[in-house]
């Protein structure tokens, strides 16, 4: 009985630790995500760059 619950263990083990749940992105979701994410960036600067514009204005008006 002994034996049978070990060996049962020893491969729960092996197979959980040789089982990847890793997704593969395709090189179309790559480059999608790359677009998204510049799409961003570009999105941020140009929310900072009104910001520093509205600062600017109220430094002005002082």
């Amino acid at each position: 009985m002994r034996k049978i619950i070990l060996g049962l263990a020893l491969l729960f083990s092996v197979a959980t630790v040789f089982t990847g749940c890793r997704d593969k992105k395709t090189a179309g979701e790559k480059i999608e995500e790359a677009v998204d994410d510049a799409g961003d960036a570009v999105e941020d600067a140009a929310d900072d760059v009104g910001d520093a514009i509205d600062d600017l204005a109220d430094e002005i008006e002082e």
